[in-house]
This record gives structure tokens, C-alpha cells and sequence, in this order.
């Protein structure tokens, strides 16, 4: 059976009979109304499944599997102030109380504003226990002349884990008091991660997410990672029924791996000041625009190792490209990039070219996902 949406064919067929259907489509991304009702359709009318999920039963079905793996052991959480894992600490921290610490790895590669915005405002809302690790010489060093998007993705994760084990060892003499050992670690694992870095029967590999395909083989810790078969849209819900503030709940997706994966080229001290300027210029007018909800997110990318001629003053320049890469999007399994403003984008590129030091051109990114993946790396 041939079914037609717009300009899209769509294969399917079925047998009421026989109880057997398919479909030659990606149902669970919403590419249109078509194939979130064949979604819908197959789930409840053909398998017969109640349409009973909410954000209530997911939290209470997961705070008992926390509780079940857990036990009376001592966790620590990879809190880096992005959704994810805002809402796995605070909803691990639900289940198993002052078991749990929060630790925040300062790797070096977060925006402008970040590591002072987990450190009071996430504590403030939850009360969770938080150890803050600067390591960012430790990032850097790690990163030193890596310019393969790859294994810039799996040294971000081999650090992470290295930056927690130093944490454990640490605690150590605290969790001997108290008899039980650090053996847990918390992540904020979505399905989209799983389904990008090749998990699951049948899947692609398309890139390593750290929490996913980068952690090392001699890992020291169990995994919890309650949101692993949620999305986006999921995890929010389940953040605002676990009481989060709308400034975290809402929050622009941002990567584990931070911006080192939007520096195309070697990440350096110098071109982290670049980009962390040229991002916060692109946040400032895209919130000041009201625009924050209009938008999943907006990646800002440094092309470091591309230089272009340019005029600045009344001298010849020969800067970096910043990209702009604006997408709307439901559950990052597909994306459309967003149709802003000129004027916005006009104040945006002014500003950086004039404010931004290194920087003389700024481009936009007009490519979907797919074929383009969100972030550049």
C-alpha cells in the first residue's frame, strides 16, 4: 500500500488478521502529523497499548528501579547544569536522598556564566550536596593538538570519568565512615544519544556521544541513567513535576562535551575566549528578541582552522568564521533550522565582528537534520 503525504510516498501495509504491521517511515520522529499518527495508530489501536504514559508514572517507575539498583550504596551524579543532567541528579537525588553527591566537572568548556549558575541556582532549587572540580588545565592538556571531532569526543569522556574517580578517591574515608563505597555513577543519557552513537539493534553510528560511545573500557562505576529511553519534550515534563525552576527546565540543549565540539580545529585556551564571547553575544539578542521559545537551540561554532579575508578599520583582516546554527526542533531526532529575523541576525553579526576579537565574518547555518546533524561535531 502506497500512502501519500504531500510530496512524501510512504509505504506501509497491514493485516488486521494476522496482527502484523509495517511501515517505511521513521514514526518516532515527527517529520509531520503523519507519522505521529502512525505512531499513535500502531501503539494503541493495533498493539492495543493504554495511553496512560505521564510524567508522574515515569518518575515513580523510575525512583523504584533507583532504589532497587542503589540500594544503600552512595552515588555521585555528572551534574554539568544542562537539562539532562539537571533532571537525572534531581530525580536520583528524589529516590536516595543524601546517598547522592552531585559533582560538576569545570572542564573549561562551558559558556559564559555556567559554572556560577549551577553552583547557586540548581542547589538553591534541589538542595542536593554539589563538589565542584576545576579541571580545566587537565581539559586542555588532555585536548592539546586534537582536531578529530571523534577523539575529541571520547578524550572529553575519558576526563570526565578521570575528574570522578578523583572525586571518589576523595570520599573514600567519608564513605568508610558511613559503610558503604561510591559505587554509582549518574548520567543523563537520552534515547537520541543512544540511537546516534550506534546503541540498540539496528542503529548507525552517526557520532560518540561522551556519556554514550566515549567512556573508557576500565570504567570504575555502575551507570544510572534514568532518562535513557526518554526524550527531550520527556525529560522537561518530568523536570517541571519534580519542581525544577522554569530557568533550567527550559533551558537551550547544550553537549556534554561543551563547546569543545563547536570549535572545529584544536580547542586551545585562546579560541575557548573567542567562542564563549561570540556565543554569549548570540544568546544576549536571541533572549532580548524573545526568541528563546522559539528555538531549540542555537549552537554558536568557531571555525578555527578556516581563516578569510576581511576589513576592519581601514586595515586588512584575516579572521574566523563564526557560525550560527538556530534549529527548531521536538526531540532532536530531527531538526529544521530557524527562520530568524535579518534584523536579529544583523544585530548579532555586528556585534560579534565589532566585540569579538579574531572574528570577521559571520555565516548561518540553513541545513535540516538530516542531513545535517545539530551541532557540527
Amino acid at each position: 500500500v502506497l500512502a501519500s503525504t504531500r510530496a512524501t510516498p510512504v509505504a506501509a501495509f497491514g493485516s488486521d488478521s494476522r496482527r502484523m504491521y509495517g511501515v517505511q517511515w521513521h514514526p518516532e520522529v515527527k517529520h509531520t502529523d503523519f507519522g505521529q499518527k502512525v505512531i499513535e495508530n500502531f501503539l494503541h489501536r493495533a498493539a492495543g497499548l493504554p495511553a496512560d504514559w505521564n510524567s508522574g508514572n515515569v518518575i515513580a517507575e523510575q525512583i523504584e528501579r533507583i532504589r532497587a539498583q542503589v540500594g544503600s550504596g552512595r552515588v555521585i551524579s555528572a551534574l554539568s547544569g544542562g537539562v539532562d543532567s539537571a533532571v537525572s541528579t534531581a530525580l536520583v537525588h528524589e529516590a536516595v536522598g543524601d546517598q547522592l553527591t552531585a559533582v560538576f566537572v569545570d572542564h573549561g568548556l562551558l559558556r559564559k556564566g555556567e559554572r556560577e549558575q549551577v553552583e547557586q541556582d540548581y542547589v538553591a532549587s534541589t538542595g542536593v550536596r554539589l563538589i565542584t572540580v576545576d579541571a580545566r588545565e587537565q581539559f586542555l592538556s588532555a585536548l592539546a593538538g586534537v582536531s578529530d571531532p571523534e577523539q575529541k569526543r571520547k578524550i572529553i569522556g575519558r576526563e570526565f570519568i578521570r575528574s570522578f574517580e578523583q572525586v571518589q578517591r576523595e570520599l573514600v574515608d567519608e564513605a568508610k565512615a558511613e559503610g558503604e563505597p561510591i559505587r554509582f555513577l549518574v548520567q543523563g543519557t537520552l534515547y537520541p544519544d543512544v540511537v546516534e552513537s550506534g546503541g540498540g539493534s539496528g542503529t548507525a553510528n552517526i557520532k560518540s556521544h561522551h556519556n554514550v560511545g566515549g567512556l573508557p573500557e576500565d570504567l570504575q562505576f555502575e551507570l544510572v541513567e534514568p532518562l535513557r529511553t526518554l526524550f527531550k519534550d520527556e525529560v522537561r515534563a518530568i523536570g517541571r513535576e519534580l519542581g525544577l525552576p522554569e530557568a533550567i527546565v527550559a533551558r537551550q540543549p547544550f553537549p556534554g562535551p561543551g563547546l569543545g565540539i563547536r570549535i572545529v580545529g584544536e580547542v586551545t585556551a585562546d579560541r575557548l575566549e573567542v567562542l564563549r564571547d561570540a556565543d554569549a553575544i548570540a544568546r544576549e539578542e536571541l533572549t532580548a528578541a524573545g526568541l528563546d521559545g522559539e528555538i531549540w537551540q542555537c549552537p554558536v561554532v568557531l571555525l578555527a582552522d578556516v581563516r578569510s579575508v576581511g576589513v576592519q578599520g581601514d586595515g586588512r583582516t584575516y579572521g574566523h568564521p563564526i557560525v550560527l546554527r538556530p534549529v527548531s526542533s521536538e526531540d532532536a531526532m530531527t531538526a529544521d533550522w530557524t527562520r530568524l529575523p535579518y534584523d536579529v541576525l544583523s544585530r548579532i553579526s555586528n556585534r560579534i565582528t565589532n566585540e569579538v576579537r579574531e572574528v570577521n565574518r559571520v555565516v548561518l547555518d540553513v541545513t535540516s537534520k538530516p542531513p545535517g546533524t545539530i551541532e557540527w561535531e
